[in-house]
C-alpha cells in the first residue's frame, strides 16, 4: 500500500472582487482605462496579457460593477448577438485570441462588434495575444480588431510576484512562510501564469504526503515546471 493518499481539491474559489486586486506599475494603465469606459471610442476596449496576468479578475469585478454578462469567444454564436447586445448594457468576451478556432465565433463577434456601439452597449473583450495572432479568417473582422483600442498587461516585478503568490497560497489555504514566498519571487521567472502553476502543484504535493510546503519542495517542483516541454 502506496504512502501517498488521494486528496479531494478543497480549495477555495478564487477571489476576483476588487478589494482582491493587486494594484502594482503592471497594471496601472489597464485598471485605469477600465475604470473610464466613458472615454472608449465607441464603448470598446481590448485588454490584452499573458496568462495569469489578471485579466479574469479585472474582467471579473468590472463586469460586476457594471452589470455585464461575461462569456468566453468559443461559446459564442452568430444568433445569439442580437440578444447579447443589449440597449445600455455591458458585456465582456473572455480568450476572444480563440475566435478564430471556433465555428461561428468570428461571425457572433462581428455582429457584437457592429450591435453594441449603436445600442450604447459597452464591449470589453480580454486576449492573451494582439489580434495579428488570433488567426482570423474573415478580413473585415480582423481589420475592426486591429484598429480596437488596447491595453496591455505589463510584466509582474518582485513585489507584485510576491503579492500574488502569498494570494495564490491563500486561496487554497496554505499558510507559508515570509522567507519561501521571498525565495520564490527572487529566483523564479516573473510569470504569474507559472506562478499559478507551481502553487497549486506544491498544494497537491503537501497534501497528498501530508508534509508542509518547504523551500527544497517548491525548488524541486519549480525546476520542474520551468524545464521546456520536449
Amino acid at each position: 500500500m502506496t504512502s501517498r493518499q488521494l486528496t479531494l481539491d478543497l480549495t477555495t474559489a478564487p477571489a476576483h472582487s476588487r478589494s482582491d486586486f493587486l494594484p502594482a506599475p503592471a497594471n496601472r494603465a489597464a485598471l485605469a482605462a477600465l475604470d473610464a469606459p466613458q472615454d472608449w471610442p465607441q464603448g470598446r476596449m481590448l485588454l490584452i496579457g499573458p496568462e495569469g496576468s489578471g485579466k479574469s479578475h479585472l474582467a471579473a469585478f468590472w463586469a460586476a460593477e457594471n452589470g455585464a454578462r461575461r462569456l468566453r469567444a468559443a461559446a459564442l454564436r452568430p444568433d445569439a448577438a442580437d440578444h447579447l447586445a443589449t440597449d445600455g448594457g455591458a458585456l465582456v468576451i473572455e480568450d476572444a485570441d480563440r475566435a478564430g478556432r471556433a465555428a461561428g465565433a468570428e461571425q457572433a463577434l462581428f455582429h457584437l462588434w457592429n450591435l453594441c456601439p449603436p445600442r450604447d452597449c459597452l464591449l470589453l473583450l480580454t486576449a492573451r495575444r494582439p489580434p495579428r495572432d488570433w488567426g482570423l479568417v474573415l478580413p473585415d473582422l480582423r481589420s475592426r480588431m486591429d484598429a480596437m483600442p488596447q491595453v496591455r498587461l505589463g510584466p509582474p516585478d518582485e513585489s507584485l510576484l510576491a503579492a500574488v503568490l502569498v494570494k495564490l497560497f491563500a486561496d487554497r489555504q496554505q499558510a507559508v512562510s515570509a522567507d519561501l514566498i521571498g525565495w520564490l519571487a527572487l529566483h523564479m521567472p516573473r510569470d504569474l501564469g507559472l506562478a499559478r502553476r507551481l502553487v497549486a502543484a506544491l498544494d497537491r504535493a503537501a497534501m497528498a504526503d501530508k508534509r508542509p510546503i518547504t523551500r527544497r519542495l517548491a525548488a524541486d517542483l519549480l525546476q520542474g515546471l520551468s524545464e521546456p516541454e520536449t
